[in-house]
């Protein structure tokens, strides 16, 4: 195939992917008008027609779906093949995309990368805030962040953390109005801070432990968060009870800002890891953000 071909058909999976001539031609460097030209002139040479074009939308036909799910995958595998080798030289070079959640990538995720980037100024690290359990294949992360437990079989898995230990927090305020709960049932008369998680679809529910008793507790409240760090301040300023990671709310606890309650009802989860595709393995910048990353006790 001609290497304008090649970069035409580049040019459909950008459009394909983002759904959006405007972000494709973005991501591409490339101006819109070039890109529709580009787009079209392979419909024509093709004879089929591939994207469905109106004023809101662009989707694939059905012969473009078919074009994305054969060629796409595999063009993939030729971007990470040329990018290790490309990263075959002395130092590791390219970009490392990582979907975690704001809590990970402050306490753990950067201050570990901190001390290892002035050391490889070829690397770069992208970070994208996301309490969604992405699939990072799907999605072209090379790395994902979760607690242990919720890490695929199929995935390369790397513990960066401690266990996590999670607390029940409120103001000393809102527990002067509300008397305190005292079994994880009270907690259904209690204005909890809830935490909506996009790929769940729904509230997080409560995962209470005590001994080797289980509860799933489907809290409600007026406010809901998309983040731990929003729900700390909530839970500061009164707005009602907040399940959060202890670390989090520890120094709120020592100055009298925050009160834990059903202290024996809160769980430890096994530490964050990082997670990533075997295919990935051969990346020398994986190979170097992995070790940083890398828990030692």
């Amino acid at each position: 195939m001609a290497r304008e071909n090649i970069n035409d058909i580049l040019a459909f999976l950008a459009v394909a992917r983002e759904r959006s001539f405007t972000r494709a031609a973005a991501k591409l460097g490339v101006s819109q008008s070039a890109l529709s030209h580009t787009v079209r002139g392979l419909e024509a040479r093709m004879g089929l027609r591939l994207l469905t074009r109106t004023t809101r939308s662009v989707s694939p036909t059905d012969a473009g779906e078919r074009l994305l799910n054969t060629v796409g995958p595999r063009w993939d595998e030729i971007e990470a093949e040329l990018s290790a080798l490309a990263e075959l030289r002395d130092k590791p070079a390219g970009t490392i995309r990582i979907t975690t959640t704001d809590y990970a990538a402050d306490m753990i995720l950067w201050p570990k990368l901190s001390r290892v980037l002035p050391g490889y100024p070829d690397l770069k690290i992208e970070m994208i805030v996301d309490y969604g359990l992405a699939d990072i294949v799907a999605d072209r992360y090379d790395i994902g962040v979760r607690f242990g437990d919720q890490v695929a079989k199929d995935m390369i898995a790397v513990r960066i953390g401690p266990d996590v230990t999670m607390v029940i927090v409120g103001s000393p305020g809102y527990l002067a109005r509300q008397a305190p709960p005292k079994k994880p049932q009270d907690l259904l008369a209690h204005n909890c801070i809830t935490l909506r998680l996009p790929t769940r679809g729904g509230l997080y529910a409560w995962e209470l432990k005590k001994g080797k008793r289980e509860l799933q507790v489907r809290v409600d409240g007026q406010l809901t968060c998309n983040g731990v760090y929003q729900m700390i301040t909530a839970a500061v300023s009164g707005a009602g009870l907040a399940f959060v990671p202890e670390e989090l709310a520890r120094e709120h606890m020592a100055a009298g800002r925050l009160q834990r309650v059903l202290a024996d009802w809160c769980p430890t989860f096994p530490g964050l890891h990082i997670f990533y595709a075997s295919r990935r393995e051969s990346s020398r910048a994986m190979a170097v953000v992995v070790d940083a990353l890398r828990y030692r006790p």
